[in-house]
Formats: C-alpha cells, structure tokens, sequence
C-alpha cells in the first residue's frame, strides 16, 4: 500500500496514537556531513605520529606522552601590582623564580650595576655577540620544581584591581627574555594576542614604545582586556603604547627599520593544543588549506619583522611547534628571501649559551641547525616552543 493511515486506540483509558511514515519521507541522519569520521584530535596526532617519529626519533615516544599530559604552568609576576608578598607566598608553596635562580650573586649584582648605568644605546652600533648575552631579571617567572604537578591558584586583584599575576606555559617568556630589551628601546609585537609575551615585555621596564598588534579584531580585544587587567591605566593611556589590528606583513612596509626590537611569535598548529583540544583545531578538515599555507604566512611575516628592524636591531621568531618545517625551514627561507628581495642581511645568534642558562628548568631539543627548541617532558612539561634570535646587519 502507497499511504499508512493514522491509527487511534485506548488503552487503560489513555488515548494513544501512532502514526506512520511513508519511507520516502523519513529524514535519514548524514553522517558524512554532520560527524566528522576522525575527531581532529585524533587527525593531528596521526600526522604528528607520521612526522616527528622521523624527526625526533627514539625521543618521540616521551615527547607524545608529555604533551598529552597535563601542560605545566608558570606566574608571570606583574610587577605593577601593589598587592604584598606575591612572590614570598608563592615561594613558600616551594616555586622558584626560575630566570633568576641560574645567576650567581655576582652574576645579578653586576647586572644590576649595568642596568643603573645603561642608556639608550645606539642601535646603528652593531655589538660583538659576547657582549649580548643579556638577560633582564626584570622579568619575574616562577615555577614549581621538576616532577611537581602542583596548580597555581588564580592570582588576586590588588586595590587597584590588577592581578598579581599571569599564568601561562613558562617557556613563552623565554623568546621575550631572548628579545634582550633594554631601557629606551622601541618594541613591534609583530603577533600579540592573547598577550602573554606582550606583558613580559612591560615587565622590564625598558620599552619606551611598544607597538602589539594582532591581524583578528577578536584577538586583539582579548589582548586590551588582558592588559587592562595587569597595566595601569596611566600607562596604557599614555603614548608608550599602541594596540592595532593590522596586517602584519603590511606593518614591515609602513613601519620600516624603525623598531630596536621585534617580536615574531607567528600562529602556528599549536601542537599542544591541536592533539588534546577539539575547540578551534587547525587540523579540523576544514581548514587543511590553511594549515598547509602556515610555512608561508610564517615566512613572510618574519621578513616583515626584518624590514621593521633597524639595522642592528635583533629579531626573535617563536612558535609553540614542534614542526621543523614552520621553524629551522621557515628562518632559512626567511633569511633567504630577504637577502634576495630586499637586500637585507640578517645574523642568526647562538642561543646556545641561553639554553644551556636554563637547562635545570626546560629540557631542550638536541642537534637544530638554527634556534633552540624547549620539549615536552614529563618532568618537567613545558613547550613545546621554538626561538631563533637574528640580527639584521644592513
């Protein structure tokens, strides 16, 4: 028969009714359209599988258990807060400061007689590397010992209402304290959103100018947020600082050799975040186009902060990937490219010594052709993040 007909009929006195539903009218569930075959979790591990297992390695199989571990934290101390005994109460809880905890007394007494004594330095005078292994202890970062899973707790508002404290993945300080900012520089945050690094580079107390910029409009509201909740108001009024959301590769044109220092930390695949969370996941099918073109935006973006540059100003370029192909590859493309288009000449600097500084704290890959790369580790699960420092020569 063509057509079911509605039925009604009573039982214990209730009326039920049942109706049927030609087959040609039922909704079927599209599963090739509304649930993905793989999660993209579940895709990024694949891939990482298939590449880091070449790249890294017997070191492969711990830096996968690390990363889908718990990330292990540190607190950014905001030094613009009034609220007493931050750091005491956290030392008391066992943390270390760990950027200052590898100097020797000596060591910090010299560099505070350096810093009363250092003006703007000329950033036309180009310095021999041995002199350029500077480190501001401005900076406060403290962290639990290797092998404490402890949790921060969320930090406290002062009277003023600024939080005591930042959290976040305690290697992405380690490319701002490469940066090496020192007093009168001007700073282009060439990427700055959510605004970790940006508030690492006020706490040194060094920027006279410093422009974050973020490409997306959202991002770059969740950066002013972040500041408005750490900087005084006096400060993020006053001219020392400008927020924008522009292209990036846009501000190496307009803003050329005008910055002392410039911070490229460029999106990424996040790997962390790619293999543990679903929510906004690069390797999400939909966006494999642009996950493949990350090598090039990365690479274009890093000469824009070469061009910002002035000669003798120092580059950092910082990803939280493990991909030799968006780091070592995308500097020497960059280096390349630069050279060849613009006649600009960069400098890769050792960061050797840097990572050997805070070796007790991150453990660092071995063997890269340029750069220093922190890795997950068990122990002490941090990273992944890569930096490479360049200077430009010309």
């Amino acid at each position: 028969m063509a057509a079911y007909v509605c039925t009604r009929f009573c039982i214990n006195k209730f009326k039920v009714s049942i109706t049927f539903i030609q087959r040609r009218y039922r909704v079927k569930t599209k599963w090739a359209a509304t649930r993905p075959k793989f999660p993209s979790t579940e895709l990024a591990l694949h891939n990482f599988d298939t590449t880091y297992s070449m790249q890294f390695k017997d070191l492969w199989p711990s830096i996968r258990v690390a990363m889908l571990c718990e990330q292990k934290y540190g607190a950014l101390i905001n030094s613009f807060s009034s609220e007493p005994h931050i750091i005491s109460d956290l030392e008391a809880q066992g943390c270390k400061d760990f950027i200052s905890v590898g100097f020797s007394s000596n060591e910090v007494h010299q560099h505070s007689q350096e810093d009363s004594t250092t003006s703007h330095r000329d950033s036309t005078e180009l310095e021999p590397a041995a002199l350029q292994h500077n480190i501001s202890l401005d900076i406060k970062c403290l962290v639990f010992p290797q092998g404490d899973t402890s949790r921060f707790k969320p930090a406290r508002p002062d009277s003023s209402g600024l939080l005591g404290y930042y959290l976040l993945d305690a290697a992405s300080v380690l490319p701002v304290l490469a940066l090496d900012v020192q007093p009168g520089h001007t700073v282009l945050d060439l990427c700055a959103a959510p605004g970790g690094k940006t508030l690492a580079l006020l706490q040194t107390h060094s920027v006279d100018y410093l422009w974050a910029n973020d490409l997306s409009v959202s991002r770059t509201t969740r950066l002013r947020r972040t500041l408005q909740s750490y900087v005084p108001k006096e400060l993020l009024n006053e001219n020392k600082i400008h927020i924008s959301s522009t292209d990036g590769l846009q501000l190496g044109l307009t803003e050329e050799n005008r910055f002392d220092r410039v911070l490229v930390d460029v999106p990424c695949t996040t790997d962390r975040h790619s293999a543990m969370v679903e929510e906004n996941n690069l390797f999400t099918r939909s966006r494999t186009k642009e996950r493949q073109k990350l090598p090039l935006l990365q690479t274009q973006l890093l000469v824009a902060g070469m061009q910002a540059a002035r000669r003798g100003g120092h580059i950092v370029y910082s990803t939280c990937s493990l991909s030799q192909l968006q780091n070592e590859c995308v500097v020497q493309q960059a280096i390349s490219l630069a050279q060849e288009e613009l006649g600009i000449t960069v400098q890769v600097q050792d960061l050797r010594w840097f990572a050997q500084r805070f070796s007790d704290t991150f453990h660092f890959a071995p063997h890269l052709s340029v750069g220093e790369l922190v890795l997950p580790h068990l122990c002490a699960n941090f990273g992944p993040i890569y930096m490479c420092k360049l200077q430009r020569i010309n």
